[in-house]
């Protein structure tokens, strides 16, 4: 058993609607005076480009534009963004957008630091050490990624998304205004909120820390469920079933954007500590075949995934579905649990996120190639409640299908 747990953030977090004019100040705190910004032609075109560049200009900071992410960015994008950086010579890294975006530039600042192939640094604790400083400012509320310690990219040649995580990967400076997502489209709003709402769900129902297969002071990609970690999850759940769906249907509607960012990035510090476990494996190789957003790919397999765990999980569940805002008086828990996971797919399916993987253009023949690698990533494998064979996450696509 494992006898004690940790807990790890972005060096800095500064959260509030207006926190974007002081981003030059605080970049300049730390020595940042050449940074190589991350971003995306969208994003430029919308203007929140030019609303960032402006405070740091104040500063006197001299920053460089790599505006070339893309959507569930792939091993090549993010070696472009190094080489445009490596011939501008950044003192740190920016991040701005969705967790694309921000994954990007985590690897920017990798291959900027520490050189050699990308593939050398995927999988847990393979980063050699500290990388340039990054600031994450997210334009979406759902990744997190402006406080984890992941970088997810796609790689397309063998058709799965690949994770890259380090404590070393956590940035230095995560600024989150919610006013930068003011302008986020509906649909990205679905499938980033629905991704939050994921990583809390399956940040409070992971394996325990002290069960998890390590020994007892093994660094760990996970740590496994811990108190800290519960009770951040639980006020992300809450804050999704609050604002999730209101924040979809009326974008500007900014109390539910202002609830939705502080959701995503609580749900962020939750996740990254605890644990994600079979949603994010069985989409990898998913949405990497189907190109779905990793948001929507997640979303229509969570409640199928709480179906499987719910003989483990039912007190937690049950509780999930208290904080969704269930009325479960004079039910038993493992109905209130199940009402969880039905509320799960009500608010789904109210945003728009796709019921079914044959929606997504998916076949049944492609299903055991989802169940194969999903089950190789063995430290999601490790990180559930429910153990699961290849054979009972096959079980899960088909009932997903």
């Amino acid at each position: 058993m494992r006898p004690a747990w940790s807990f790890q953030s972005a060096g800095e977090l500064v959260f509030g609607r207006g926190a974007l004019a002081g981003l030059g100040e605080r970049a300049g705190r730390r020595g940042l005076g050449r940074l190589l910004l991350v971003t995306d032609r969208r994003l430029a075109a919308a203007g929140l480009v030019d609303r960032v560049l402006a405070p740091l200009a104040a500063a006197g900071i001299v920053t460089h534009v790599f505006d070339e992410g893309e959507p569930e960015p792939s091993v090549e994008a993010a070696v472009r963004a190094a080489e445009a950086g490596r011939a501008f010579g950044p003192d740190g890294v920016v991040g701005l957008g969705g967790g694309s975006n921000m994954d990007l530039a985590k690897f920017a600042a990798v291959l900027l630091t520490h050189g050699g192939e990308p593939s050398r640094y995927f999988s847990f604790g393979n980063v050699p050490g500290p990388i340039l400083p990054l600031v994450c400012l997210p334009t979406t509320a759902g990744t997190g990624s402006e406080v984890s310690h992941a970088a997810v990219l796609t790689d397309r040649a063998n058709q799965i998304k690949v994770s890259t995580l380090s404590p070393f990967l956590r940035p230095a400076l995560a600024l989150v205004d919610p006013a930068l997502t003011d302008g986020c489209p509906q649909q990205v709003t679905a499938d980033s909120g629905i991704d939050a709402l994921t990583h809390a769900i399956e940040a409070y129902t992971a394996i325990d820390y002290a069960e998890l297969a390590a020994e007892p002071h093994e660094a760990v990609a996970y740590e496994g469920r811990h108190p800290l970690g519960m009770a951040l999850a639980e006020q992300a759940i809450e804050l999704v079933g609050k604002y999730l769906v209101a924040a979809v249907t009326d974008g500007s509607n900014t109390a539910a954007r202002d609830g939705m960012a502080l959701a995503a990035t609580v749900a962020g510090l939750a996740f990254s500590n605890c644990a994600v476990a079979l949603v994010h494996a069985l989409e990898y190789p998913l949405g990497a075949v189907l190109h779905c957003s990793h948001g929507a790919g997640n979303g229509l397999l969570l409640p199928h995934v709480m179906r499987y765990i719910l003989p483990e999980r039912t007190e937690s569940l049950a509780r999930v579905a208290r904080l969704l805002g269930v009325d479960t008086a004079g039910l038993s828990e493992r109905q209130a649990a199940e009402q969880g996971i039905a509320q799960v797919e009500t608010i789904a399916r109210a945003i728009g996120i796709p019921a079914t993987i044959r929606d997504l253009g998916g076949t049944l023949e492609q299903l055991p190639q989802f169940a194969a690698k999903a089950f190789a990533i063995k430290r999601l494998m490790g990180t559930s409640p429910r153990r699961p064979t290849e054979a009972e996450l096959l079980e899960i696509l088909r009932g997903a299908y």
